[in-house]
């Protein structure tokens, strides 16, 4: 195998803000490995959580200023929430595969880094808050997937 199948590689950053009692950006996807940070913006004490089975953590109460990290160390969708604040939430769609692009508050997306002889599947969906006037200020989220050959599909075992 190569050298550089070996060589242990720095994890990734994201940063997850909390700002005006709420997550910015409220979707975000990242890579397994990757560390999300989540910095307080606030001028009020925030307590990050999450009960969800890719990853479970609370980070416990802290202050302005200040900034708390999680590395998400499996695949799947991690809800997120405030324990002090109960209308706060976002997701952070963690995938193994660098396949994926979200849209920023243009409505445009990110490149995607696609496989060689692949076709990438888009897939849409619009998270919606409490109120309508909220709903229309989130941007679609566009995760692309590639498109498995019959010879990775009889390999995996997907379709």
């Amino acid at each position: 195998a190569p050298r550089a199948a070996f060589d242990e590689r720095e994890p990734g950053r994201a940063i997850m803000d909390q700002r005006n009692e709420r997550f910015v950006p409220h979707v975000l996807a990242v890579m397994v490995g990757t560390v999300v940070d989540f910095p307080n913006s606030d001028l009020t004490y925030h307590n990050v959580f999450s009960l969800s089975r890719a990853k479970r953590f609370d980070l416990g109460r802290y202050a302005t200023g200040k900034s708390k990290g999680v590395r998400m160390d499996r695949p799947g969708v991690v809800r997120v929430f405030c324990d002090i604040h109960s209308h706060m939430n976002a997701f952070i769609l963690v995938f193994a595969h660098p396949y994926f692009a979200v849209t920023g508050p243009d409505g445009q997306r990110n490149a995607v880094n696609s496989p060689p002889n692949t076709q990438p599947v888009s897939m849409q969906m619009v998270l919606l808050t409490h109120s309508a006037s909220e709903a229309a200020t989130w941007p679609y989220t566009t995760v692309d997937l590639p498109r498995y050959s019959a010879a990775q599909s009889a390999h995996t075992g997907r379709p």
